[in-house]
């Protein structure tokens, strides 16, 4: 009962992106509209989003929390470990000589049971471990299988369940770095599968339970940036029921999208903008600071403080999450005699015209566009995404003004992507005329005579042609704001075009690897509006999983510093990509601490410390140099 476009794809509108015509059902993905990996991924979490803000309110009440005996003090034990080697099906078994490696195991100290399976992942066999680690008294245990990225929490959960320490485990990867890398080698496959067992083996020896702190979240967000993205994640959350602080650097709502007209869909912007910031203003749950920057943050996953200063002088917030969405700024081009013609205008420029009624554009018998202008080109390689498709709406508008306007669209390459392609198609209906161009052959824009004449080389013709224009739009590109500043204060990462860079360009598009840190909208890359507000939803959807919780568990694999060895140096602060690491005086004396919540147990600082203070657990120097001694031995 939901409707379709002409095409079949799901009917939305710009600014509800992924939910249909029938209240409660949404959509993301393909279904929507033709998309990749990552829009989709955001539409996925954006519509998420949108249901849990409908279902907020009985949030929780169907909770049952994974309950685990009482863990097993092992620590004064010798070892026991119980080794389980997997044949994955074939995957290993059909390569590496499975019986040859487990009777292997059987010799190695400390070992006192083995077990070969076809399966070990499989519920069953987790099951009948859980059993043996019971009978035998096993307090290490390791799995001779695939990949411990994706298979070692389940086995981590298992071991668990028996009454042992997760870190307790030790993974053997005999698949991925053996069986299917060495395919046509099946003895020397055999031997590397030994040794890996006898490395793993050797660790388990000397791992230590270790205990995972639990810390309280503050369940409040605070979001920088005040647009349209800033403001939708601002309003999901605070639809969720979360305390949200919205910091505007300027004196208004509504950012780029105060100077745009229309949507391609043909929406008005302006009124649903009105609507928006009104929703903002009045809603319970939204502290708004207007004219307001950020000047330090601190803390970590669900425990930030940040300073703000603002109209009344510096102040602080306390949250559990941040998420930034600060925009992006509308490229000012040195060509095309921009800056000196007042007849050459870009694509915002054009827009609020349009809004004005301004002369210029209503008289204009002949317009040019030119595209790519401050975009693809050496210094600026990317495309700025919505160009191509704000030249088809801004050509048909001013068709529709009169539809004998001359209008020519100077192009390198139409990128009118999915849906979009109509609004070419019917430009091209209408009379609009494209010829295209290439970066050695650009446009030239001059004014003779008190006209503006604009040269370029069609292609087809293979000869210069001359236009006389009377208005020139430049479709310039989205570039970076001065991010810079604001990446130091919550240490996150830039990419090389100065836009804020994600964990994973396809799997976590909204997330920082830093923990509680999220991005939405122009901040990320150039985006058009619908895909701004599913990012900001997005965002908002990442965001309340961590402020739905009344506290999260600290990894046990983190950093640590032996204060005996330190001597202040500051270079395992230097080192650490998470900011998870900081030197402090005391007493005169300079002393390096680990923020765990904030440590990926990455080891950066283990392998910067010149004393050999910095160390990591579960990863100590004596387990990685045994496990190396193991590896090299006979």
């Amino acid at each position: 009962g939901i409707e379709l476009t002409e095409s079949n794809f799901c009917q939305t509108n710009s600014f509800n992106p992924v939910a249909t015509s029938r209240e409660g059902i949404y959509v993301c993905g393909a279904f929507q509209g033709p998309k990749d990996i990552p829009y989709s991924v955001m539409e996925a979490s954006a519509a998420a989003a949108k249901a849990k803000e409908l279902l907020s309110e009985s949030r929780g009440t169907k909770t049952r929390e994974k309950q685990f005996p009482k863990e097993k003090d092992v620590l004064s034990e010798p070892p026991r470990i119980g080794v389980f080697v997997c044949n994955c099906g074939t995957n290993i078994g059909g390569i590496v000589d499975v019986p040859s490696v487990a009777e292997y195991a059987r010799s190695l100290p400390g070992v006192v049971y083995v077990e070969e399976n076809l399966f070990t992942c499989a519920q069953d066999t987790q099951d009948k471990m859980k059993e043996v680690i019971e009978k035998e008294n096993l307090n290490r245990v390791v799995v001779a299988a695939c990949s411990p990225r994706t298979h070692e929490p389940l086995f981590q959960e298992t071991i668990q369940r028996a009454g042992l320490n997760k870190y307790l485990f030790e993974m053997a990867n005999i698949r991925n770095q053996c069986s299917w890398v060495h395919s046509d080698q099946k003895d020397e496959a055999t031997e590397k599968a030994k040794d890996l067992v006898r490395m793993a083996v050797a660790r388990a020896n000397l791992i230590k339970p270790i205990a995972e702190r639990r810390i309280p979240v503050i369940q409040g967000a605070l979001v920088v940036g005040g647009g349209v993205s800033g403001m939708r994640a601002a309003l999901n959350l605070a639809g969720q029921g979360f305390e949200v602080h919205l910091v505007e650097a300027t004196e208004s709502l509504g950012g780029n999208a105060l100077k745009l007209n229309r949507t391609w869909q043909g929406e008005d912007i302006q009124a649903a903008l009105s609507r928006m910031v009104e929703k903002v203003e009045k809603h319970p749950l939204i502290s708004v600071y207007k004219g307001t920057n950020v000047k330090h943050s601190g803390g970590f996953v669900g425990n930030y403080e940040t300073v703000l200063s603002g109209g009344n002088g510096e102040f602080s917030v306390k949250h559990g999450v941040v998420i930034l969405a600060m925009g992006g700024t509308e490229f000012k081009p040195k060509e095309y005699l921009y800056g000196d013609d007042p007849s050459v205008l870009t694509h915002l420029e054009l827009d609020q015209a349009i809004r004005s009624s301004d002369e210029k554009v209503k008289k204009a018998d002949t317009v040019v566009f030119i595209q790519c202008v401050g975009s693809r080109e050496p210094q600026r390689p990317y495309c700025s995404k919505v160009c191509c498709t704000h030249t088809m709406e801004a050509a048909l508008e001013l068709k529709e003004m009169d539809p004998e306007k001359a209008i020519y669209v100077l192009y390198r390459d139409i990128r009118t992507y999915g849906r979009r392609e109509e609004l070419y198609r019917e430009a091209r209906g209408k009379g609009v005329i494209f010829i295209r161009y290439g970066l050695d052959h650009k446009p030239q824009v001059a004014r003779e005579d008190g006209t503006l004449v604009v040269r370029c080389l069609d292609h087809v013709l293979g000869r210069e042609i001359s236009l006389r224009p009377d208005l020139v739009v430049l479709a310039s590109g989205i570039v970076p704001g001065e991010y810079q500043e604001m990446a130091k204060i919550f240490k996150v990462p830039l990419n090389q075009d100065g836009f804020f860079m994600e964990a994973h360009a396809k799997l976590r598009p909204v997330e920082f690897a830093t923990d509680g840190m999220f991005m939405a909208g122009l901040a990320h890359y150039p985006k058009p509006l619908e895909e701004s507000i599913a990012q900001a939803e997005a965002a908002a959807s990442r965001a309340s999983v961590i402020l739905s919780k009344q506290e999260i568990t600290v990894e046990g694999m983190v950093s640590h510093v032996n204060e005996l060895l330190c001597r202040g140096c500051g270079e395992c602060e230097e080192a650490c990509p998470f900011g998870a690491i900081a030197v402090y005086e005391a007493q005169g004396i300079k002393r390096a601490k680990v923020q765990e919540a904030l440590c990926k147990g990455c080891g950066a600082c283990a392998v910067a410390c010149p004393t050999g203070a910095a160390g990591l657990y579960h990863a100590e120097d004596t387990e990685v140099m045994t496990m190396v001694e193991a590896a090299l031995r006979d």
